[in-house]
């Protein structure tokens, strides 16, 4: 019987192939490294950041989101919430106890990303027992009693002033600190890289590490700080037992948010930055991140370098540069680095292209001469192109993105050819029913024999399945092999395909040099 493909099936197949070869490009972070108070640093980031982001393609990491999710700052002053704590107490008095809680909730959001510190912790005293008072008025005692526990797990002693507050709120107050005084408390032990930092725990500084805490079961925002170094702000879990908890306060603290974001690399350890930009792809949730800086070295031009590095392998993909000159870059140049970075080519020789064979011209005690400089400032002795073995490294990126949809490829093909394989197995029982059916009407099929016909149709529908796994199965075979020369590092030879189909079967065959 002839076999006509269903043409919905097979343009799925194709598409599915298709969406995954082509691969989105992928979510990439800019950071610098360097002076983070270097203006021309932060400057010329910003510019390569801009015209990276330009290219509509490109998924980059916004400078607002990264500030936002590594270091949240409150948008209003010390002043300001201390108004509006202020305002939320006249609103308590007044009787207006919805309107209070608004603005107590607005304010502690507010006052919990403000630097740690004791002016931070008054604020956060101060709002957490006008809640109390609050709550209680609303005649939510257990949500009040919640509110007070806030500052007295950490400070036990902590006493409330008898001309702000009702002797019966302080008789409550009272029992709580000596019902927490019973409650059996948890060790949470506190370590950091770098020694004697300073401790907060909801901003009230508590010691300096090591430090060995006990505390009341329960979450606490943690912040350290040493000298200019400032954690991540964190939520830790005090339970069980102990609760260890080691704070890489050398790595956290070396990041920065403003005026761009920026990994503090003074002392010259090159793989020690590049770790930490890794590590820093890895909490922020990209595929790459490029770490910008300006080289400058003891003798010959300036120079703006991008390493493009591989998070989850943790490997460099490839790095280049261009010599500046001023506080701000060329367009041009920045244009064609943006080029490299995201391809792994630049169609301009403003780019020199660092590579295995050799040290690139910033680095210290380079191998390369200098050769004079043209009119675009080039640097000459630099190939306007990576050789082939360079470019295996350079792209290594999308031809791990091919070789992956030619191992897809290639298992789905063979999954649609084992699916044929069973197809053809359950056609046989059909074959031989139809066959018993037609011995027993005399070698002859029946219209009014309802068996017959059904086992008939049962045969044609699963004879049009088997061919059409047979032939997209193929069809995926090859588009596989096909991928897989493609993202082979050696320049493939000729391949010639064939694909054939006719009533019993169908067949692919591949021919060329592997």
């Amino acid at each position: 019987m002839p076999f006509r493909p269903k043409p919905s099936a097979f343009a799925l197949l194709l598409c599915l192939l298709c969406a995954t070869a082509s691969r989105a490009a992928p979510h990439r972070l800019v950071v610098s490294s360097g002076d983070c108070r270097d203006a021309e640093l932060s400057g010329q980031s910003k510019a390569f950041y801009d015209a990276l982001r330009a290219r509509p393609e490109q998924r980059v990491l916004g400078v607002p989101e990264f500030a936002e999710r590594l270091f949240p700052a409150s948008s209003r002053s010390f002043e300001d919430l201390q108004r509006q704590l202020d305002a939320a107490q006249d609103q308590f008095y007044e009787g207006r106890n919805a309107r209070a809680s608004q603005l107590l909730d607005d304010a502690l959001r507010d006052i919990r990303r403000l630097p740690p510190g004791e002016p931070r912790w008054k604020l956060f005293a101060h709002a957490q027992l006008l809640l109390g008072l609050n709550q209680r008025a609303l005649g939510k005692t257990k949500d009040s009693d919640a509110a007070f526990l806030q500052v007295l797990r950490l400070q036990p002693k902590y006493q409330l002033d008898p001309d702000q507050y009702a002797p019966s709120i302080r008789q409550a107050f009272e029992k709580l600190r000596r019902d927490l005084a019973r409650t059996p408390k948890v060790k949470l032990s506190l370590k950091s890289t770098l020694p004697a930092s300073d401790v907060y725990l909801e901003g009230l500084g508590v010691g300096q590490t090591p430090l060995t805490l006990e505390l009341p079961a329960g979450a606490y925002e943690l912040s350290m700080v040493k000298g200019d170094a400032v954690s991540f702000p964190r939520q830790v879990q005090a339970q069980g037992a102990d609760t260890p908890l080691l704070v890489d306060l050398a790595y956290e603290g070396s990041v920065t948010a403003a005026p761009f974001p920026c990994l503090s690399a003074t002392d010259g350890n090159e793989e020690r930055t590049l770790s930490h930009a890794v590590r820093l792809g890895g909490t922020l949730g990209v595929e790459e991140v490029i770490v910008v800086r300006l080289e400058r070295p003891s003798s010959g031009p300036k120079w703006f370098a991008a390493t493009v590095l591989n998070v989850e392998g943790g490997q460099k993909l490839r790095e280049g540069g261009f010599k500046t000159q001023g506080l701000d870059a060329p367009g041009e140049a920045l244009s064609a680095l943006v080029d490299f970075v995201t391809t792994g080519r630049s169609p301009s020789n403003l780019v020199v292209m660092n590579n295995a064979n050799g040290k690139a011209p910033w680095d210290a005690g380079s191998n390369r001469g200098t050769a004079a400089a043209s009119g675009t400032g080039a640097d000459l002795t630099a190939p306007n192109l990576l050789s082939e073995a360079d470019v295996s490294g350079s792209v290594a990126s999308p031809r791990r993105g091919l070789r992956t949809a030619s191992y897809v490829a290639v298992g789905a093909g063979v999954a649609a050819l084992g699916g044929a394989g069973v197809v053809r197995l359950l056609a046989q029982k059909d074959l031989n029913g139809l066959e018993d059916r037609r011995a027993a009407n005399g070698g002859q099929l029946v219209s009014t024999d309802a068996r017959a016909v059904a086992l008939r149709d049962s045969l044609v529908g699963k004879s049009h399945l088997m061919t059409g796994l047979l032939v997209g199965g193929g069809a995926a075979v090859v588009t596989g092999a096909v991928l897989f020369l493609v993202s082979s590092p050696a320049k493939p030879a000729p391949v010639t395909l064939g694909v054939a189909a006719d009533g019993t079967g169908a067949a692919a065959s591949v021919s060329g040099s592997f």
